[in-house]
């Protein structure tokens, strides 16, 4: 990760733990203006306007952590399920775990949703930094969970998020992958670990 990425951060980060425990207004108004300094900063480099960032980056509250991000692998006769995004871009099957959601549920939720198939969760293959592995930087903490499931059944029905499905080769991955979700180093870690009974889950 860039450094100064890290710091505005880490800055931000600060400022949003001392907002949710302080009950100084003297300190209240320090840690707002921190956080402003902050967004101020992400605006200056990445040309957005400091009102968009500061949605985005400083809207929320209490101690701050990690989003988790979980990802489906399903394969079958060695070729790995990926979903046709509306955007024209491919992915595991995926996404935010909603806070009503285990690792687990929340995995076969997003199969159920973007690719109409009924799956059972049974490993954990990794745990990633997603700024360590995906690009672009994301201005907060992404955590990647990448779980292997067992196929139960079911059959794709188009719906808002994708509009197909299909099953790949390591040499077929298509080259329009959505590399902020799912780059081929990814799905190349997830063959690994799907061909490998002893499989020990990686993480960052």
């Amino acid at each position: 990760m860039e450094k100064w990425l890290n710091l505005v951060m880490e800055i931000q980060g600060l400022a949003q733990s001392g907002l949710a425990y302080t009950e100084n207004p003297y300190d209240i108004e320090r840690y707002e203006r921190l956080r402003d300094i902050s967004a101020e900063l992400l605006a200056e480099k990445s040309e957005m306007s400091f009102k968009k960032v500061k949605s985005f980056f400083c809207s929320e509250s209490g101690y701050q952590t990690p989003k988790i991000d979980t990802r489906a692998v399903i394969i079958k006769d060695n070729k790995i399920l990926l979903v046709h995004e509306n955007n024209g871009t491919w992915s595991l099957p995926g996404g935010w775990c909603d806070v009503t959601e285990t690792i687990k549920s929340n995995t076969e939720k997003e199969v159920r949703e973007e690719a109409g198939l009924n799956v059972k969760a049974t490993k954990l293959i990794a745990l990633q930094d997603r700024n360590k592995h995906n690009p672009p930087l994301y201005a907060y903490g992404v955590c990647k969970v990448f779980v292997l499931c067992e196929l139960l059944g079911g059959e794709f029905v188009t719906n808002i998020e994708t509009t197909e499905i299909k099953y790949f080769s390591l040499d077929e991955i298509p080259e329009n992958l959505a590399k902020e979700k799912t780059t081929k180093k990814q799905i190349e870690m997830c063959f690994n670990a799907y061909n490998n009974p002893n499989w020990q889950c990686e993480f960052d």
